[in-house]
């Protein structure tokens, strides 16, 4: 119940006691937050109050906001994501895909959701995969979840002469994803090649990562390549940087 006497404003008061709930668990990593509703019936407080409330909230960094779901507290651990044998045949082939298996070995239950278009490549793509700008590729759309947390945005990109008539331009791309049904058409993975960044995120980015204010990303442009050198795959990926963790691991002979 709000303290209209207190001098504090009412909506920091709503962010106090919320906050103090998570702290102590009451709310637990993955919970869901009461709705709007509930939240102005139990503080009886308006709407504006509580909305208040729970973006300095979100801005903090202790909940995430998603469309249609609701208020979710955050998972207080990173992913890892370990730079070894992540995309190692082996390991494709038990069809562990490198997000999936960073984001299980963190404890967490991932998921993705995928979309698929076509467009003309664009002069830093056709950079990357060595064709004319304007050649039409393939883009595989992925945002992917940590305990429903969106964590992740990768953006594929292929030469579409590569990927018409197969699993590459569906949802599903079976067992061993993409790279395997590259494989399955002759195209065998030789080396990736990957590029890491930093910069602080677009509109778009912050909206979907539900990143608190000032909240950086890491950027990772990865290219695969066959084993004649040829670029198969540009793979831009959007990681939000205070959930994330890169780890680097290689041999020192």
């Amino acid at each position: 119940m709000v303290d209209r006497t207190s001098g504090m404003p009412a909506f920091r008061q709503v962010a106090a006691d919320l906050r103090a709930k998570i702290t102590v668990g009451h709310y637990a990593p993955g919970d869901r937050l009461p709705s709007e509703r509930e939240l102005v019936e139990a503080y009886d407080a308006s709407r504006p109050t509580v909305r208040a409330a729970v973006e300095m909230l979100r801005t903090e960094g202790l909940v995430t906001a998603e469309h249609g779901r609701g208020v979710f507290v955050r998972p207080p651990a990173s992913v890892q994501r370990i730079a070894r044998s992540r995309l190692s045949r082996e390991a494709r082939e038990r069809n562990r895909g490198a997000f999936l298996a960073d984001a299980s070995a963190a404890g967490f239950t991932p998921s993705t959701s995928t979309s698929i278009r076509f467009e003309p490549a664009d002069a830093r793509t056709a950079l990357h995969l060595a064709i004319d700008e304007g050649t039409e590729i393939t883009v595989r759309d992925r945002v992917m979840r940590a305990d429903g947390l969106v964590v992740q945005l990768a953006a594929s990109r292929l030469p579409r002469a590569l990927t018409r008539g197969t699993a590459i331009e569906g949802v599903d791309t079976g067992p061993g994803g993409t790279y395997a049904r590259l494989e399955e058409r002759g195209h065998q993975l030789g080396s990736f090649v990957e590029h890491v960044g930093a910069r602080m995120p677009a509109p778009d980015e912050a909206s979907l990562l539900q990143l608190a204010d000032g909240v950086p990303v890491v950027t990772v442009t990865r290219v695969a390549y066959g084993t004649d050198g040829t670029p198969l795959e540009m793979n831009g990926m959007v990681l939000a940087a205070d959930r994330y963790e890169l780890s680097y691991e290689w041999p020192a002979d």
